[in-house]
């Protein structure tokens, strides 16, 4: 995958990761802390946990195709990579009541179903595109064959 390939789908997951965050922070706070009211720079904490996030991605970058176990070593270090990014900031925020062992696992199970959804709808975008590429290619064969 070229680099700027690899960009646009970093893009994607982005505004993925921004709803996704968005929807776990709704649901979890409104669990833990119904109550709580917040001003309009609060409604820009998804975008940025979701930049935050990106970073890690980046160790899945490589000119040549990865083999099916070095994807995996690459995304189980992308997970463990983005779990410490959320919990270091969970950790270092007032706002985030980390003392409490059962809000540091609600965040850690979040950050895993998040990562386990956005590459789902990854997938399911990429797999659409090499059904419709190989669609395309068919006809095209029959078409100068």
């Amino acid at each position: 995958m070229d680099f700027k390939r690899f960009l646009v789908n970093k893009l994607i997951l982005f505004f993925t990761l921004s709803t996704l965050i968005t929807l776990a922070v709704a649901l979890v706070g409104s669990s833990f802390d119904d109550g709580a009211r917040f001003g309009y720079k609060t409604m820009l904490l998804p975008l940025k946990y979701a930049l935050l996030c990106m970073l890690p991605t980046f160790v899945t970058w490589s000119k040549r195709e990865l083999s099916p176990k070095a994807l995996l070593f690459r995304k189980a270090l992308m997970l463990v990579l983005i779990e410490a990014v959320m919990l270091g900031i969970a950790f270092t925020s007032p706002s985030i009541d980390s003392d409490r062992a059962e809000v540091v696992l609600v965040i850690a199970g979040s950050v895993l179903v998040i990562f386990v959804l956005a590459n789902l709808f990854l997938w399911l975008k990429d797999s659409a595109e090499a059904k419709k590429l190989n669609s395309d290619l068919e006809k095209y064969q029959q078409l100068h064959a």
